[in-house]
């Protein structure tokens, strides 16, 4: 073999071994992002009462508003379709911006954003600076979910 030809190997090999741990290292950071997502107990520790508060927020909302449990599905729904989960269509327009709450879809169709300002301002009371926007209208769409199947269960067995 050559000197030229073991260069061009040893080239290669080079090559081919950076190639390998570049490989290696977007697959263990791809890990990282798809781990990271909201658990049952991700406030147990911080914000202990997360949960029922959020709860007791919509229980009160839904006596004036019995589609408010829709509302909060389809409003996080809305949320999570463009660019994943992110509380993004809870922001006001600002300073001649747009925002994803006023923009032409979702004006006058979106509701639920007073019920998801009220239980933020419960949980800024009990636990400043804790419970993220996001995780609000996902916490708010789990309980619309159970407290939908409960109103729906009761509600069944009295019609049939």
């Amino acid at each position: 073999m050559s000197s030229s030809s073991s260069t061009r190997v040893s080239q290669l090999g080079a090559a081919g071994l950076l190639a390998a741990l570049l490989a290696a290292v977007c697959l263990l950071h791809a890990g990282g992002a798809a781990a990271a997502e909201l658990c049952v107990d991700y406030y147990d520790c911080t914000c202990p009462d997360a949960y029922k508060i959020v709860q007791g927020v919509l229980m009160e909302a839904h006596q004036s508003d019995p589609r408010i449990f829709a509302s909060l599905i389809r409003l996080h729904f809305h949320d999570c379709f463009v660019q994943g989960c992110d509380g993004s269509l809870l922001l006001d327009t600002f300073d001649g911006m747009e925002s994803e709450k006023d923009a032409r879809p979702n004006n006058g169709s979106a509701r639920g954003f007073e019920v998801v300002d009220a239980a933020k301002a419960a949980l800024e009371d009990a636990c400043p600076g804790v419970v993220s926007c996001a995780d609000i209208l996902a916490i708010a769409a789990e309980i619309s979910v159970e407290l939908v199947r409960t109103t729906c269960a009761s509600y069944c067995s009295l019609v049939s």
